[in-house]
Protein backbone atom coordinates (compact mmCIF):
# COMPACT_ATOMS: atom_id res chain seq x y z
CA UNK A 1 0.00 0.00 0.00
CA UNK A 2 2.87 2.34 0.90
CA UNK A 3 4.72 1.53 -2.37
CA UNK A 4 1.53 2.16 -4.39
CA UNK A 5 1.18 5.56 -2.73
CA UNK A 6 4.72 6.53 -3.72
CA UNK A 7 4.07 5.45 -7.34
CA UNK A 8 0.91 7.57 -7.48
CA UNK A 9 2.72 10.59 -6.05
CA UNK A 10 5.54 10.10 -8.58
CA UNK A 11 3.11 9.97 -11.50
CA UNK A 12 1.35 13.06 -10.24
CA UNK A 13 4.55 15.08 -9.98
CA UNK A 14 6.57 13.84 -12.97
CA UNK A 15 5.22 16.50 -15.36
CA UNK A 16 5.30 19.35 -12.82
CA UNK A 17 7.83 22.11 -12.23
CA UNK A 18 11.19 21.94 -10.48
CA UNK A 19 9.35 22.09 -7.15
CA UNK A 20 7.58 18.91 -8.13
CA UNK A 21 10.90 17.24 -8.82
CA UNK A 22 12.19 18.29 -5.42
CA UNK A 23 9.10 16.88 -3.73
CA UNK A 24 9.42 13.66 -5.70
CA UNK A 25 13.05 13.36 -4.60
CA UNK A 26 12.07 13.93 -0.97
CA UNK A 27 9.37 11.28 -1.19
CA UNK A 28 11.84 8.84 -2.71
CA UNK A 29 14.45 9.53 -0.04
CA UNK A 30 11.89 9.12 2.76
CA UNK A 31 10.85 5.80 1.25
CA UNK A 32 14.47 4.60 1.19
CA UNK A 33 14.98 5.76 4.79
CA UNK A 34 11.82 3.93 5.82
CA UNK A 35 13.03 0.70 4.17
CA UNK A 36 16.31 0.72 6.10
CA UNK A 37 15.24 2.31 9.41
CA UNK A 38 11.61 1.22 9.86
CA UNK A 39 12.44 -1.20 12.66
CA UNK A 40 14.56 1.36 14.49
CA UNK A 41 11.82 3.99 14.17
CA UNK A 42 9.30 1.50 15.55
CA UNK A 43 11.64 0.65 18.44
CA UNK A 44 12.10 4.34 19.29
CA UNK A 45 8.34 4.86 19.22
CA UNK A 46 7.78 1.94 21.61
CA UNK A 47 10.58 3.17 23.88
CA UNK A 48 8.85 6.55 24.17
CA UNK A 49 5.61 4.82 25.16
CA UNK A 50 7.43 2.68 27.74
CA UNK A 51 9.24 5.76 29.09
CA UNK A 52 5.92 7.53 29.66
CA UNK A 53 4.50 4.52 31.48
CA UNK A 54 7.69 4.12 33.52
CA UNK A 55 7.37 7.73 34.67
CA UNK A 56 3.80 7.05 35.79
CA UNK A 57 4.80 3.83 37.57
CA UNK A 58 7.60 5.67 39.38
CA UNK A 59 5.09 8.22 40.68
CA UNK A 60 2.89 5.40 42.01
CA UNK A 61 5.93 3.66 43.53
CA UNK A 62 7.01 6.88 45.24
CA UNK A 63 3.48 7.36 46.55
CA UNK A 64 3.60 3.92 48.17
CA UNK A 65 7.06 4.62 49.57
CA UNK A 66 6.02 7.95 51.10
CA UNK A 67 2.71 6.59 52.42
CA UNK A 68 4.52 3.70 54.12
CA UNK A 69 6.97 6.05 55.84
CA UNK A 70 4.17 8.39 56.99
CA UNK A 71 2.06 5.56 58.45
CA UNK A 72 5.03 3.93 60.21
CA UNK A 73 6.01 7.29 61.72
CA UNK A 74 2.57 7.62 63.33
CA UNK A 75 3.16 4.46 65.38
CA UNK A 76 6.90 4.84 66.02
CA UNK A 77 8.91 6.68 68.66
CA UNK A 78 8.94 10.47 68.30
CA UNK A 79 12.61 10.76 67.33
CA UNK A 80 12.70 7.67 65.09
CA UNK A 81 13.20 8.03 61.32
CA UNK A 82 11.88 4.85 59.65
CA UNK A 83 13.15 5.76 56.17
CA UNK A 84 16.22 3.45 56.16
CA UNK A 85 14.16 0.58 57.60
CA UNK A 86 11.39 1.03 55.03
CA UNK A 87 13.93 1.17 52.19
CA UNK A 88 15.48 -2.08 53.42
CA UNK A 89 12.04 -3.70 53.70
CA UNK A 90 11.16 -2.78 50.10
CA UNK A 91 14.24 -4.64 48.82
CA UNK A 92 13.30 -7.91 50.55
CA UNK A 93 13.15 -11.00 48.32
CA UNK A 94 12.05 -14.64 48.55
CA UNK A 95 13.89 -17.64 47.09
CA UNK A 96 11.58 -20.67 46.65
CA UNK A 97 12.95 -24.17 47.29
CA UNK A 98 14.31 -26.18 44.40
CA UNK A 99 11.84 -28.25 42.39
CA UNK A 100 14.50 -30.71 41.17
CA UNK A 101 13.45 -33.04 43.99
CA UNK A 102 9.69 -32.44 44.39
CA UNK A 103 9.33 -34.78 47.39
CA UNK A 104 8.64 -32.64 50.46
CA UNK A 105 8.65 -29.34 48.56
CA UNK A 106 5.39 -28.20 50.21
CA UNK A 107 6.91 -28.57 53.68
CA UNK A 108 10.02 -26.66 52.60
CA UNK A 109 7.90 -23.91 51.07
CA UNK A 110 5.74 -23.68 54.19
CA UNK A 111 8.78 -23.39 56.43
CA UNK A 112 10.27 -20.59 54.32
CA UNK A 113 6.94 -18.73 54.24
CA UNK A 114 6.68 -18.96 58.03
CA UNK A 115 10.18 -17.51 58.37
CA UNK A 116 9.27 -14.72 55.94
CA UNK A 117 6.07 -13.90 57.85
CA UNK A 118 7.91 -13.86 61.18
CA UNK A 119 10.61 -11.56 59.78
CA UNK A 120 8.03 -9.15 58.33
CA UNK A 121 6.09 -9.04 61.60
CA UNK A 122 9.26 -8.49 63.66
CA UNK A 123 10.43 -5.74 61.30
CA UNK A 124 7.12 -3.89 61.49
CA UNK A 125 6.91 -4.23 65.29
CA UNK A 126 10.42 -2.81 65.67
CA UNK A 127 9.54 0.15 63.43
CA UNK A 128 6.09 0.78 64.98
CA UNK A 129 6.16 -0.23 68.68
CA UNK A 130 3.06 1.84 69.46
CA UNK A 131 0.83 -0.01 66.96
CA UNK A 132 -1.83 -2.52 68.01
CA UNK A 133 -1.96 -6.03 66.55
CA UNK A 134 -4.51 -4.97 63.93
CA UNK A 135 -2.45 -1.91 63.02
CA UNK A 136 0.67 -4.11 62.74
CA UNK A 137 -1.15 -6.32 60.22
CA UNK A 138 -2.33 -3.31 58.22
CA UNK A 139 1.15 -1.77 58.19
CA UNK A 140 2.61 -5.08 57.07
CA UNK A 141 0.10 -5.25 54.21
CA UNK A 142 0.83 -1.63 53.29
CA UNK A 143 4.57 -2.30 53.16
CA UNK A 144 4.04 -5.46 51.09
CA UNK A 145 1.95 -3.48 48.59
CA UNK A 146 4.74 -0.90 48.40
CA UNK A 147 7.25 -3.73 47.94
CA UNK A 148 5.22 -5.07 45.00
CA UNK A 149 5.11 -1.60 43.41
CA UNK A 150 8.87 -1.33 43.83
CA UNK A 151 9.38 -4.66 42.05
CA UNK A 152 7.08 -3.65 39.18
CA UNK A 153 9.01 -0.40 38.74
CA UNK A 154 12.41 -2.10 38.75
CA UNK A 155 11.38 -4.76 36.22
CA UNK A 156 9.85 -2.25 33.78
CA UNK A 157 12.89 0.01 34.18
CA UNK A 158 15.21 -2.96 33.52
CA UNK A 159 13.60 -3.85 30.19
CA UNK A 160 13.36 -0.18 29.20
CA UNK A 161 17.06 0.49 29.81
CA UNK A 162 18.10 -2.85 28.29
CA UNK A 163 16.05 -2.12 25.17
CA UNK A 164 17.39 1.42 24.96
CA UNK A 165 20.97 0.18 25.33
CA UNK A 166 20.75 -2.61 22.75
CA UNK A 167 17.97 -1.21 20.51
CA UNK A 168 16.87 -4.84 20.22
CA UNK A 169 13.26 -4.63 19.08
CA UNK A 170 12.42 -8.05 20.52
CA UNK A 171 13.50 -6.99 24.01
CA UNK A 172 11.49 -3.78 23.66
CA UNK A 173 8.41 -5.54 22.27
CA UNK A 174 8.28 -7.98 25.21
CA UNK A 175 7.60 -5.27 27.76
CA UNK A 176 5.63 -3.02 25.38
CA UNK A 177 3.06 -5.70 24.53
CA UNK A 178 2.25 -6.69 28.12
CA UNK A 179 2.52 -3.18 29.58
CA UNK A 180 -1.26 -2.45 29.51
CA UNK A 181 -1.96 -5.55 31.63
CA UNK A 182 0.87 -4.76 34.03
CA UNK A 183 -0.39 -1.19 34.45
CA UNK A 184 -3.82 -2.51 35.48
CA UNK A 185 -2.20 -4.51 38.28
CA UNK A 186 -0.06 -1.55 39.33
CA UNK A 187 -3.10 0.73 39.54
CA UNK A 188 -4.85 -1.88 41.70
CA UNK A 189 -1.88 -1.92 44.10
CA UNK A 190 -1.99 1.87 44.10
CA UNK A 191 -5.60 1.76 45.34
CA UNK A 192 -4.58 -0.92 47.87
CA UNK A 193 -2.44 1.70 49.61
CA UNK A 194 -5.61 3.55 50.62
CA UNK A 195 -7.32 0.35 51.81
CA UNK A 196 -4.47 -0.77 54.07
CA UNK A 197 -3.82 2.77 55.26
CA UNK A 198 -7.44 3.25 56.36
CA UNK A 199 -8.15 -0.39 57.26
CA UNK A 200 -11.09 -0.85 54.87
CA UNK A 201 -12.10 -4.13 53.15
CA UNK A 202 -10.68 -5.03 49.75
CA UNK A 203 -11.93 -7.32 46.98
CA UNK A 204 -10.14 -10.30 48.53
CA UNK A 205 -12.11 -9.72 51.76
CA UNK A 206 -15.34 -11.20 50.37
CA UNK A 207 -14.65 -14.67 51.82
CA UNK A 208 -14.08 -13.42 55.39
CA UNK A 209 -17.05 -11.05 55.00
CA UNK A 210 -19.37 -13.97 54.18
CA UNK A 211 -18.02 -15.90 57.18
CA UNK A 212 -18.40 -12.84 59.43
CA UNK A 213 -22.06 -12.48 58.47
CA UNK A 214 -22.71 -16.12 59.27
CA UNK A 215 -20.94 -16.02 62.66
CA UNK A 216 -22.04 -12.52 63.72
CA UNK A 217 -23.27 -12.42 67.32
CA UNK A 218 -21.91 -15.86 68.25
CA UNK A 219 -19.02 -16.64 70.57
CA UNK A 220 -15.73 -17.25 68.79
CA UNK A 221 -12.29 -18.52 69.76
CA UNK A 222 -8.87 -18.86 68.13
CA UNK A 223 -8.22 -22.19 66.39
CA UNK A 224 -4.87 -21.51 64.64
CA UNK A 225 -2.48 -18.63 64.05
CA UNK A 226 -4.64 -15.56 63.32
CA UNK A 227 -7.69 -17.80 62.67
CA UNK A 228 -10.98 -17.78 64.59
CA UNK A 229 -13.86 -20.26 64.75
CA UNK A 230 -17.48 -20.14 65.93
CA UNK A 231 -20.31 -22.67 66.09
CA UNK A 232 -23.64 -21.49 64.70
CA UNK A 233 -26.92 -23.46 64.73
CA UNK A 234 -28.84 -23.48 61.43
CA UNK A 235 -31.93 -25.48 60.40
CA UNK A 236 -31.11 -28.42 62.67
CA UNK A 237 -27.46 -28.44 61.59
CA UNK A 238 -24.34 -27.12 63.27
CA UNK A 239 -22.24 -24.74 61.20
CA UNK A 240 -18.60 -24.37 62.18
CA UNK A 241 -17.50 -21.02 60.74
CA UNK A 242 -13.82 -20.10 60.42
CA UNK A 243 -12.05 -17.04 59.01
CA UNK A 244 -8.89 -15.02 59.53
CA UNK A 245 -8.92 -12.89 62.66
CA UNK A 246 -9.85 -9.29 61.89
CA UNK A 247 -10.11 -6.41 61.54
CA UNK A 248 -6.38 -6.22 60.81
CA UNK A 249 -5.18 -7.25 57.37
CA UNK A 250 -4.42 -10.97 57.60
CA UNK A 251 -5.16 -14.16 55.67
CA UNK A 252 -4.24 -16.36 58.65
CA UNK A 253 -3.51 -20.06 58.29
CA UNK A 254 -6.75 -21.58 56.93
CA UNK A 255 -5.03 -24.91 56.25
CA UNK A 256 -4.04 -25.26 59.90
CA UNK A 257 -7.49 -24.09 61.04
CA UNK A 258 -9.40 -26.65 58.94
CA UNK A 259 -6.97 -29.42 59.90
CA UNK A 260 -7.28 -28.58 63.61
CA UNK A 261 -11.08 -28.44 63.44
CA UNK A 262 -11.36 -31.82 61.71
CA UNK A 263 -8.90 -33.47 64.10
CA UNK A 264 -10.61 -31.97 67.15
CA UNK A 265 -13.87 -33.77 66.30
CA UNK A 266 -12.54 -37.17 67.41
CA UNK A 267 -14.99 -38.70 69.84
CA UNK A 268 -17.63 -36.18 68.79
CA UNK A 269 -19.92 -35.75 65.80
CA UNK A 270 -17.61 -35.61 62.79
CA UNK A 271 -17.81 -32.93 60.12
CA UNK A 272 -20.08 -34.08 57.28
CA UNK A 273 -19.21 -31.44 54.67
CA UNK A 274 -16.84 -28.54 54.10
CA UNK A 275 -17.76 -25.37 52.18
CA UNK A 276 -15.07 -22.88 51.17
CA UNK A 277 -15.85 -19.33 50.04
CA UNK A 278 -13.22 -17.24 48.27
CA UNK A 279 -12.68 -14.56 45.66
CA UNK A 280 -11.93 -15.80 42.13
CA UNK A 281 -10.72 -14.13 38.97
CA UNK A 282 -13.38 -13.44 36.36
CA UNK A 283 -13.08 -13.59 32.60
CA UNK A 284 -13.70 -10.49 30.49
CA UNK A 285 -17.43 -10.22 29.82
CA UNK A 286 -18.44 -11.83 33.11
CA UNK A 287 -20.14 -9.58 35.68
CA UNK A 288 -18.28 -8.41 38.76
CA UNK A 289 -19.73 -10.17 41.80
CA UNK A 290 -21.00 -13.21 39.93
CA UNK A 291 -21.36 -16.36 42.05
CA UNK A 292 -20.21 -19.77 40.87
CA UNK A 293 -20.38 -23.13 42.66
CA UNK A 294 -18.00 -26.04 42.32
CA UNK A 295 -15.95 -28.59 44.23
CA UNK A 296 -12.40 -28.43 45.54
CA UNK A 297 -10.28 -26.19 47.74
CA UNK A 298 -11.19 -22.58 46.91
CA UNK A 299 -7.97 -20.88 47.96
CA UNK A 300 -5.16 -19.11 46.13
CA UNK A 301 -1.58 -18.44 47.08
CA UNK A 302 1.51 -20.55 46.51
CA UNK A 303 -0.30 -23.74 47.48
CA UNK A 304 0.92 -24.63 50.99
CA UNK A 305 -2.42 -24.02 52.70
CA UNK A 306 -4.30 -25.66 49.82
CA UNK A 307 -2.18 -28.79 50.21
CA UNK A 308 -2.92 -28.95 53.95
CA UNK A 309 -6.66 -28.62 53.32
CA UNK A 310 -6.74 -31.29 50.61
CA UNK A 311 -4.74 -33.72 52.76
CA UNK A 312 -7.07 -33.19 55.74
CA UNK A 313 -10.18 -33.59 53.57
CA UNK A 314 -8.84 -36.81 52.04
CA UNK A 315 -7.87 -38.20 55.44
CA UNK A 316 -11.36 -37.69 56.85
CA UNK A 317 -13.17 -38.53 53.57
CA UNK A 318 -15.38 -35.43 53.57
CA UNK A 319 -17.05 -33.80 50.53
CA UNK A 320 -15.54 -30.41 49.73
CA UNK A 321 -17.69 -27.72 48.11
CA UNK A 322 -16.52 -24.36 46.77
CA UNK A 323 -18.19 -20.99 46.24
CA UNK A 324 -16.37 -18.42 44.09
CA UNK A 325 -17.16 -14.71 44.08
CA UNK A 326 -15.90 -13.44 40.73
CA UNK A 327 -13.95 -10.22 40.35
CA UNK A 328 -11.44 -8.58 38.06
CA UNK A 329 -7.74 -8.59 38.94
CA UNK A 330 -8.00 -4.84 39.53
CA UNK A 331 -10.53 -5.45 42.34
CA UNK A 332 -8.57 -8.03 44.35
CA UNK A 333 -6.46 -5.62 46.42
CA UNK A 334 -8.46 -2.45 45.73
CA UNK A 335 -11.15 -1.17 48.14
CA UNK A 336 -14.34 -3.24 48.08
CA UNK A 337 -16.79 -2.09 45.40
CA UNK A 338 -20.59 -2.13 45.73
CA UNK A 339 -21.06 -5.11 43.39
CA UNK A 340 -18.80 -7.31 45.53
CA UNK A 341 -20.39 -6.13 48.77
CA UNK A 342 -23.82 -7.07 47.41
CA UNK A 343 -22.46 -10.39 46.15
CA UNK A 344 -21.60 -11.35 49.73
CA UNK A 345 -25.34 -11.44 50.56
CA UNK A 346 -25.89 -13.77 47.61
CA UNK A 347 -22.97 -15.93 48.75
CA UNK A 348 -24.47 -16.25 52.24
CA UNK A 349 -27.73 -17.50 50.72
CA UNK A 350 -25.75 -19.88 48.49
CA UNK A 351 -24.02 -21.35 51.56
CA UNK A 352 -27.40 -21.88 53.22
CA UNK A 353 -28.84 -23.50 50.10
CA UNK A 354 -25.92 -25.93 49.83
CA UNK A 355 -26.33 -26.81 53.51
CA UNK A 356 -30.08 -27.37 53.06
CA UNK A 357 -29.81 -29.46 49.87
CA UNK A 358 -26.64 -31.48 50.46
CA UNK A 359 -26.77 -32.21 54.17
CA UNK A 360 -29.44 -33.46 56.52
CA UNK A 361 -30.61 -32.45 59.98
CA UNK A 362 -28.10 -33.30 62.67
CA UNK A 363 -25.12 -32.87 60.32
CA UNK A 364 -22.12 -30.68 61.08
CA UNK A 365 -20.85 -28.43 58.28
CA UNK A 366 -17.57 -26.51 58.24
CA UNK A 367 -17.69 -23.17 56.38
CA UNK A 368 -14.38 -21.41 55.69
CA UNK A 369 -14.23 -17.79 54.50
CA UNK A 370 -10.89 -17.48 52.71
CA UNK A 371 -9.09 -14.20 52.02
CA UNK A 372 -7.64 -11.05 53.56
CA UNK A 373 -9.80 -9.93 56.46
CA UNK A 374 -8.71 -6.27 56.50
CA UNK A 375 -11.61 -4.19 57.79
CA UNK A 376 -13.69 -7.29 58.60
CA UNK A 377 -14.11 -8.18 62.28
CA UNK A 378 -15.73 -11.29 63.73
Amino acid sequence: MLIYMYIQVGQLLQNQSDIGMVLQTLFSLSFIVYLFYAQRIQAMSMLRAIEGTLRKVKEIRDKGYNTSIEEVKKASEDDFDPTPEVERFLEHFFIPPTSLDPAGIVGKMGQLLNVRENIFEAEVRSMAPKASDSEINNLENLLEASLALNVYHKVIRHFYLLGKKTMNIYVIMQIHMILPMIVREIEAYSRALQAFKEGIPIGDSVGPLVAARLMHGHKWSEIAKEMVVAEVPYNGRTLIITKAKGPGGSVGKPGDAIENILNSRKGRKKVDAVIMVDAAGKLEGEPTGGIAEGVGAAIGGIGVEKHKIEEAIKKHNIPLYAIAIKQDITHVVAPLVKELYTACDTAVETVKRIVDHRTKEGDTVLVAGIGNTVGVAQ
